[in-house]
């Protein structure tokens, strides 16, 4: 199991759920969106994973690993959304 992997599977344990991959300005649009919407939101790096052989949709390869060829020499300014429900503090209620 690879870094990126263990992490993932790691955040998902606790609760997260993956969105998408995002760079500004859709970046900060999407989490402000997920906050309003009630969600906590975390924002993580590109994990360094090996290139793929194959881009989805291939017709006759079969992708190995996630492509990562559209983040080449730009993997910084790209985060990955996670969000998950807000939990509810002790005594506290919710505002939805």
């Amino acid at each position: 199991m690879d870094e990126g992997t263990s992490r993932e599977k790691s955040l998902e344990a606790q609760g997260w759920t993956r969105q998408f991959i995002a760079n500004e300005p859709r970046l900060s649009e999407a989490a402000d969106m997920y906050r309003e919407l009630g969600f906590e939101v975390l924002l993580e790096p590109l994990p360094a994973e090996p290139e793929c052989t194959a881009c989805e949709g291939t017709e006759g390869e079969h992708q190995q690993e996630e492509c990562r060829v559209c983040f080449q020499g730009v993997e910084d300014q790209y985060r990955i959304i996670y969000t998950r429900p807000h939990k509810i503090r002790d005594g506290a209620e919710s505002e939805l």
